[in-house]
């Protein structure tokens, strides 16, 4: 079983569309007409959470704050932050490597506290 993606409004597209290019068989949801720009991050993580998906996002000022208060309420199946100054072909390249390895049961043993 393979992780499951959904992308911010703050995620470039072309990361989401060169990754699907690049790996046809990835489930990779772009933030457009589930997740407007401008939603506050606690519902962004809720609207991934509900949808058993890992959020990918730019937001990497504010994002991480707000993923700690929410995983004290509920589980998430996380988020990977994608800093603006990565390349799209690095961000590419490294969405797919995580894709490759991780499975779902790899995020339980993370969000337990270990760390691989």
């Amino acid at each position: 079983m393979k992780i499951i993606l959904q992308a911010d409004a703050s995620l470039d597209p072309d990361i989401v569309r060169g990754l699907r290019r690049r790996e046809p068989s990835i489930d990779f949801q772009n933030a457009a007409g589930i997740i407007p720009d401008g939603t506050p991050d606690p519902e962004v993580l809720r609207v991934a959470a509900d949808a058993g998906r890992i959020l990918v996002t730019a937001d990497v000022r504010t994002m991480m704050v707000h993923l700690t208060r929410f995983i004290e309420q509920r589980e998430s199946p996380g988020v990977l932050l994608i800093p603006s100054t990565r390349s799209i072909g690095e961000a590419i390249e490294g969405l797919l490597v995580l894709w490759l390895t991780l499975t779902p049961a790899d995020r339980a043993i993370r969000h337990a506290g270990f760390h691989g």
